[in-house]
């Protein structure tokens, strides 16, 4: 967990330099010019590149979800993994646009999915209600987040320049928002949303839940292994482990929406050096993803009132990283186009 390396500062200096002699006005390009001087920096490259993307979604059941805190029953988690299977999913639909290496895991789900397109990296049939009982042990915890690097080397080794992690599991927004909670202090009003369109009844059924849930287990908000295992989830915790992985191989890491964010903040906690290699992609209209964002000291690219997961709103914000890419790599300078610059003087 200590391989992260550190961004590469002076090639970000390059390459501002460099942005600054292409043919238009500085600064023009606004948060294009700030993304290839962070994308030079994590890749350590002048002309960094982002394609291909790879896509993961770990899919897992949640305990918790017996509670009434979800607007949809348990059986959706096992369903759409079958919509992913078949490409129906928006994930897919986004995923063929932008050309993304797909992969999907089965790293919880209560019941099999034995298809030839599912990762079988099942470590039991969902968590525990964390109501109740702790949600994981310590030991499924650390195999969870170990089975997210392996899976997350695994799409590196095909090639994959950049990732978008995604999750599929009915229930993850009220551990999200309970991990949040145990991790910032912030008020349960201020991080509990709507999850999937729930009522409002059901909004502080699950705000009683989180709270139930906190005193009973006390997790340690400065050990992400005790946070994970008794309030998270088994995609959480292998969307941790593919970030972790990502970044020690100093790729870039395009964040999703809420239950994304929450996960990127344990991976803050277990490697604070992971964040250097995270960009936001847009902010989600749940509401503690502000919150998460602000623990992570990210500022989002996009606000477009997303609240799907899946990570469907890092692939919808792809092109945008491409953009910035394209901007080093194809713009020409001044003097290769024989345009004067701000800093000549005209005859």
């Amino acid at each position: 967990m200590n391989k992260i390396p550190p961004l590469n500062k002076e090639m970000g200096r390059k390459v501002k330099d460099y942005i600054d002699t292409l043919t238009k006005p500085r600064g023009s390009l606004g948060k294009l010019e700030d993304l290839a001087i962070t994308l030079a920096e994590m890749t350590k490259s002048p002309y960094p590149t982002v394609t291909p993307p790879g896509v993961i979604i770990f899919a897992a059941d949640h305990g918790v979800a017996e509670e009434g805190v979800s607007a949809y029953p348990k059986e959706v988690t096992k369903q759409m993994v079958m919509n992913f299977v078949r490409g129906g999913a928006a994930i897919n639909v986004f995923s063929r646009q932008i050309s993304a290496i797909f992969s999907i895991v089965d790293i919880g789900v209560d019941g099999d999915v034995l298809q030839p397109e599912v990762r079988q990296r099942k470590v039991r049939n969902g968590t525990e209600n964390f109501l109740y009982a702790r949600a994981m042990t310590r030991e499924e915890a650390k195999k969870a987040v170990q089975i997210g690097m392996e899976e997350g080397e695994r799409l590196i080794q095909k090639g994959v320049k950049c990732f978008i992690i995604g999750e599929m599991g009915i229930g993850n927004t009220t551990s999200s928002s309970a991990l949040l909670y145990a991790i910032t202090s912030k008020p349960l009003s201020d991080i509990v949303g709507y999850g999937t369109g729930i009522s409002e009844d059901q909004k502080k059924q699950k705000e009683k839940v989180i709270k139930r849930a906190i005193e009973l287990h006390k997790p340690n908000r400065e050990d992400g292994y005790d946070l994970l295992s008794k309030i998270g989830g088994f995609e959480i915790a292998g969307m941790v482990g593919a970030m972790l992985k990502a970044a020690e191989h100093q790729i870039p890491i395009l964040l999703d929406g809420y239950i994304c964010t929450v996960a990127a903040c344990v991976a803050k906690i277990i490697n604070p050096n992971v964040c250097h290699y995270m960009i936001a992609t847009h902010c989600s209209v749940e509401y503690g993803h502000k919150i998460a964002l602000q623990f992570i000291e990210k500022e989002p690219l996009l606000d477009l009132k997303l609240r799907l997961g899946e990570g469907s709103g890092a692939a919808v914000a792809f092109p945008l990283i491409v953009s910035a890419t394209l901007m080093v790599n194809e713009m020409t300078t001044f003097s290769e186009a024989g345009v004067s610059s701000e800093r000549e003087e005209t005859k």
